[in-house]
Parts: C-alpha cells; sequence; structure tokens
C-alpha cells in the first residue's frame, strides 16, 4: 500500500482547511514571541546591551545554520508517509541536525569564531564574545529545533494540525514563565538566555513525540522500496538554497532603503512596520503546509487558491489594529519610542504592507504545489526570482525617489509576487492532468 484512498475523493470545505489552518499560522505567529523574552535575561548580564547583541548575533548565526531544518517539514510531507518512508527521513532530519551543530561547535572554535564575528561580520570583541558564548551554549537548542521536526510532521500529514500548536503554544508559555524568574534568580545573560530558550523546546520536542506516537503507529506500510536517503536529501537540497535567497532578500531591500533619504527616519519607521507585518506574512507560509496536506487534485487546487487569497488577505488586515486612533500612539509612541512626528510615516508603511501576507500566501501556494509534485527546483528558481524582482523594485523605487520605508514594502512584496506568478506558470503543465492524487492523498 501507498496510503492512497479508494473510495471517491471528497473534496475538503473551507471550514475544515480553516480549521486546518488557523493552529498553524497562530503556531507560526507565536514562535517569534519567544525572543523577545529571552532578550530580557541576557540585558540584564554584566555586559548589558552588549551581551543582547551577542546574542543577536548569535542567533543570526545558528538559524543561518539551521536552514536546511526549514525545507524538512514540505521533504518530510512528500516522504513520510508511510512507515519505511518516515524511519528514512527522520535518518535525515537527525543527521542534518548533528551535521549543523558540528559546524556550529566549528564556528565556536577561538580562531574561528574570530574570524567569523570580528573580520567577516565587524563585531567589536565586546559584541563578538558573547556572540561566540551564547552559539557554543545554543549547539543542544540547534539539535533539538531538528529532532521535534518528524513529529511535526507525522501529524500535518494526518492534518492534525491543532494537536501540532498545542506543544510550541505550550513553549511560548513556559519560555514566559521562565524569563523573569532567571531574572529574578540571577541567571542573567546571554548563556543563561540560551538556557532560558533551550528548556521549552526540549519540553516541545519530547510533547511532541507523545503526541506523535498514535499517527506514527497508523502509518501504511509500503510495497515497494522506501525513497534512498540521498533522494530525500536531493529533494530537500533546492529548498533549503531558496530559503537562503528569501534571507538575502531582505538584507538587499534593507541596505536599498538605507540609501534613501532620511535613513535615520524612515529604517527606524521600515522596520517598525514591518515587525508587525513580519509575524502575520510568517502564518501566511502555513499555506504551503495546507496545500501539502490536502493533495492538489483537480478538486482542491481552485479551493487552496480562493482560501489562499482569503486568509492572505485576512491577515494583511490585522496589523492595521495597531493604527487606531490612540492605539497608535501607545503602541508605536509610548511603547517603542517612535517620533510622533513620523505617525503619519508609519501608516503609510503600514497600509502599504497590508498587501505583504497576502503576496506570501500565494507565493507559499506555489511551493506547496511545487513539492507536492516533486519539483523543488521550481521552489529555488521562484525564489531566485524573488531575490532579483525585490531588488529591482527597491533599486526603481529609490530612482524615483520613493520614501525609504515604502521601499522596503514594495520590494518585499512584488519578490513574492514574482515568485508566486514564477511558480505557478511553471508547474502549469504539470497540473493540467490529474496529477499526483494517489502518491499526496493523506493516508487514513
Amino acid at each position: 500500500m501507498n496510503g492512497a484512498r479508494t473510495e471517491p475523493f471528497v473534496p475538503p470545505g473551507y471550514g475544515r482547511l480553516a480549521r486546518f489552518f488557523l493552529p498553524l499560522a497562530l503556531q507560526a505567529a507565536s514562535q517569534s514571541l519567544c525572543y523577545p523574552l529571552v532578550a530580557m535575561v541576557a540585558a540584564r548580564g554584566p555586559g548589558g546591551t552588549l551581551d543582547l547583541a551577542g546574542l543577536a548575533q548569535a542567533n543570526t548565526v545558528l538559524f543561518f545554520l539551521g536552514m536546511f531544518a526549514i525545507s524538512l517539514v514540505p521533504t518530510g510531507m512528500v516522504f513520510a508517509r508511510s512507515r519505511e518512508g518516515y524511519r528514512q527521513f527522520y535518518r535525515v532530519s537527525l543527521a542534518a541536525g548533528f551535521c549543523a551543530s558540528a559546524l556550529q561547535a566549528l564556528i565556536c572554535l577561538e580562531p574561528v569564531a574570530v574570524v567569523i564575528f570580528e573580520k567577516l561580520i565587524g563585531l567589536p570583541p565586546t559584541i563578538a564574545a558573547p556572540a561566540r558564548r551564547s552559539l557554543l551554549a545554543g549547539i543542544p537548542l540547534q539539535i533539538l529545533f531538528f529532532s521535534r521536526i518528524p513529529y511535526f510532521v507525522a501529524m500535518y500529514t494526518f492534518q492534525a494540525s491543532g494537536l501540532a500548536s498545542v506543544a510550541t503554544i505550550g513553549r511560548v508559555a513556559l519560555t514566559a514563565a521562565l524569563t523573569p524568574l532567571f531574572c529574578l534568580a540571577g541567571w542573567v545573560g546571554p548563556v543563561w538566555a540560551v538556557v532560558a530558550l533551550s528548556l521549552p523546546v526540549a519540553l516541545e520536542a519530547l510533547v511532541s513525540r507523545a503526541m506523535a506516537r498514535p499517527f506514527l503507529a497508523r502509518q501504511p506500510a509500503l510495497d515497494g522500496a522506501p525513497p534512498r536517503l540521498r533522494e530525500i536529501f536531493e529533494f530537500s537540497l533546492p529548498l533549503t538554497f531558496g530559503g537562503y535567497f528569501l534571507t538575502f532578500a531582505a538584507v538587499v531591500v534593507a541596505a536599498i532603503l538605507a540609501r534613501a533619504p532620511e535613513p535615520e527616519r524612515m529604517l527606524p519607521v521600515y522596520y517598525l512596520a514591518l515587525g508587525l507585518a513580519s509575524p502575520v506574512a510568517f502564518s501566511a507560509t502555513r499555506i504551503q503546509t495546507l496545500v501539502l496536506a490536502f493533495p492538489p487534485v483537480a478538486e482542491n487546487r481552485g479551493r487552496t487558491l480562493r482560501f489562499a487569497l482569503a486568509a492572505g488577505a485576512g491577515l494583511g488586515l490585522l496589523p492595521l489594529i495597531f493604527l487606531l486612533p490612540g492605539l497608535d500612539r501607545l503602541y508605536y509612541v509610548t511603547l517603542q519610542n517612535l517620533d510622533p512626528v513620523d505617525l503619519p510615516w508609519i501608516r503609510r508603511t503600514a497600509a502599504l504592507f497590508v498587501f505583504f501576507p497576502l503576496a506570501v500566501a500565494l507565493r507559499a501556494r506555489g511551493e506547496g504545489l511545487a513539492a507536492a509534485l516533486k519539483r523543488p527546483r521550481v521552489v529555488l528558481f521562484g525564489h531566485a526570482v524573488l531575490l532579483c524582482a525585490a531588488f529591482a523594485t527597491a533599486a526603481l523605487a529609490l530612482a524615483l525617489d520613493t520614501p525609504g520605508s515604502l521601499i522596503g514594502a514594495l520590494g518585499l512584496t512584488a519578490g513574492s509576487l514574482a515568485s508566486a506568478a514564477t511558480m505557478h506558470t511553471a508547474l502549469r503543465r504539470d497540473l493540467r492532468p490529474d496529477p499526483v492524487r494517489a502518491a499526496i492523498t493523506p493516508p487514513t
């Protein structure tokens, strides 16, 4: 058996799609809350804000090394739909986690750390030192990030997204409880901040494992040969490099808008608006998981497209709540210390960012279709187009004397729209017949 249904296919209703997507969106948005929480532990260390800056740089390197983890969720939802396929995928996940951790340990060696943090990134020694200590303390965290992925995949495959999100929300709640306790106990500084971040992730991995067991027991056996480790790895690789293109696009856009007039005003405005747009846009990326959970046969494709449009539009409107009279001053001026004279720029930038989650949702749908059809290079090409389109749009806006904060919103949105259009065009021929119903239908 390969897990395909034999009864007539019944396309899911929009309510079922929403019940699957909403926990994923909440899970994605809540994950970003852990890092501001542990920041208070780092900032209370002997180095103060220097320790906090070191922790931030260490996290950047940790995430860069762990980029392969992002591609493992769609990879698992394609290959881990049988017992044998899951075992192979589990091996790849652990091997990838240990390789990323080994590279992280190598960077923590003093001569290498000096080259990376001081020579390449250009950090002063007062920030480079806590960055190295934080990165060293984060090696177990890197392994934990990879170890939980197979359990998430098992629950997503059986469309149990609500159950999967429970562990992550619990992780955020535990982090929120631990950080003030660490501060009261005097366990402060960047290393203790990593500990406060790691303990909840460890608990999240254990809880996810327990929750995934019933679904793993229900996985069907596979008649033929299981996927090879090399096949799984080669599928993940283009998705990983595509993730690096997304990262570089954000850096390129920021570099361009920094060259616009009044960067000392426009950059804070841009990052404050992006700070609210990013979590909802990250939630929109979970459309990819939805497409993989519900097979993109002809009956589903129109539904997932319409759902992506509705979800992206709805998510884009959420940050506008902070523009309501009174609330805008409370959040941006009182809490974020923005100069009140820049509130009109915040309103314009936030209004333009409304379209960003919608563009991300359409891009994520294309990523899901490409993964389901086992065409990961389409994702890589789409993300390369995103980088080029974001650069071209931002550069053109700069040449037209567009205010810097608006350049960022235009560049990121145009990049995702171009990527979505590219992937859907590249997959058009594959989607004409009834493509992969048996291959990606969830197991019963």
